[in-house]
């Protein structure tokens, strides 16, 4: 058995926690390929060592402050290496490093120097071969990742790789430019070489035991979920969960791999387990609560509307013209609802209100601001009666206005539109109704 395993920046702030990392390694000899994170917080008041890197490349100019920077980040790693007792110099790298910020090399190149010396450090500890991700993972030259090359690449570089450590977030360009993923792009690479060498399991080790039912933040100790499949995951995901990257499920999901997510503080705990497809029955009706604020809505009324043909398709031209994606559109017979980001459309409002009176000639807009969306998410409610009646029982109870209804045909997620006003109120009572009682 072969497994991937991706620990998070709190994973390896420390040398404490370095040594947790290092015990779980050793625990089980299939977790033979390791992608690390670049040291994160040691506590509330502490700054990762990648916003270092930001800012030590930011301040080139000030020699004062850039060399007051750049001695947090050597003292960050040189704390680690002397706690694990390790006989490693980074002197050459820092000097590297060095060099390059003063030549403003880019900034993705000064992001990525955070992985590459904690991959270096971990290497070292686990006595494993460092493998350098700029020489595998591999970007076209608009930033976006070369997925075709970059499997070739890793199949071939890790051929003859029985172990190795492979710093997440960046890869390079063909040529040899370095590129990072966005902010917590680590997942990313994680899965990207899950999939390229076939891997049994890919384990994403963080600060969480697992997938939690909801925001933690909203509801005090949610339970953690046991099984998800990736549809789930992508639609809790696209409104706001936040448990790994969100494009971390496609590299793995193309080659069927499930995902483990667990806690390296707690490494005994099952963790959440993500599959393409699982027979496991759920425990509870439903698998996740997620929502997002700043949405707004824009009503368009019109007698006779749904006697009109291309209706729909002037009105959803005249967003597209002004370059804004919709994010849901319930419609009636005489009205159609178009759900948009209301960052997104404030810049732009008054020339959509104006190209759909030409497009149209509706009766009437009108438009609301301040909404904020809610799904509610699990493939146990395919085949269960009465779910949406509980769901808008519970809101009703909690005194909760429900100004958007959308169920995709899956039948898998319901979302409903609320005041911002109402939003954690709204989550703590569909998690009331759904996991604490049962009704």
């Amino acid at each position: 058995m072969v497994k991937v395993v991706k620990f998070g920046g709190s994973s390896l702030a420390s040398a404490k926690q370095f040594k947790k990392v290092g015990d779980i390694i050793r625990a089980d000899k299939s977790r033979r390929f390791v992608v690390p994170s670049a040291p994160g917080k040691r506590s509330s008041d502490d700054t990762k060592v990648t916003d270092l890197l930001y800012q030590m490349y930011d301040a080139a100019g000030d020699k004062a402050k850039y060399s007051k920077i750049f001695t947090q980040i050597r003292e960050r790693f040189e704390e680690i290496i002397e706690g694990l007792g390790l006989d490693l110099n980074l002197d050459d790298d820092f000097r590297r490093i060095e060099e390059d910020f003063v030549h403003q090399i880019g900034r993705d190149y000064a992001a990525s120097r955070g992985e590459y010396l904690n991959g270096k450090v971990m290497a070292a500890y686990l006595g494993f071969p460092f493998v350098d991700a700029a020489e595998i993972i591999v970007f076209h030259d608009d930033n976006t990742l070369d997925m075709a090359a970059t499997n070739a690449a890793v199949a071939e570089h890790l051929e003859g790789y029985d172990r190795a450590v492979i710093p997440g977030f960046y890869g390079a360009k063909k040529d040899g430019t370095v590129t990072t993923f966005s902010r917590g792009g680590s997942d990313v690479t994680g899965s990207v070489i899950a999939g390229a060498i076939h891997a049994d399991l890919y384990e994403n080790w963080t600060d969480v035991s697992g997938f939690l039912f909801t925001d933690p933040r909203v509801v005090e100790n949610p339970e953690v979920v046991d099984t998800i499949t990736y549809l789930e995951l992508r639609e809790l995901a696209y409104m706001g969960a936040t448990v790994m990257h969100e494009d971390a499920i496609f590299p793995v999901r193309r080659e069927g791999i499930p995902i483990n997510i667990k806690n390296t503080n707690r490494p005994q705990d099952h963790g959440t387990m993500i599959v393409s497809s699982t027979c496991k029955k759920p425990k509870y009706t439903i698998t996740g609560i997620a929502g997002k604020k700043g949405f707004c809505s824009i009503n368009i009324d019109k007698d006779q509307m749904n006697s009109e043909i291309g209706f729909g398709r002037r009105v959803l031209q005249v967003f597209e013209d002004n370059n804004i994606s919709f994010e849901h559109m319930p419609s009636g017979i005489d009205t159609m609802t178009i759900i948009v980001h209301q960052s997104e459309f404030m810049d732009h409002e008054q020339q959509i209100v104006a190209g759909i009176h030409r497009a149209v000639h509706p009766d009437s807009i009108v438009l609301e601001s301040g909404l904020a969306l809610i799904a509610v998410v699990g493939r146990g409610m395919k085949d269960q009666r009465g779910t949406a009646a509980r769901l808008f029982a519970a809101l009703s109870h909690a005194h909760v206005n429900v100004k958007m209804i959308d169920q995709g045909s899956s039948e898998f997620n319901i979302i409903v539109g609320v005041k911002e006003s109402d939003f954690e109120t709204a989550i703590r009572a569909i998690y009331n109704i759904f996991v604490l009682t049962q009704i």
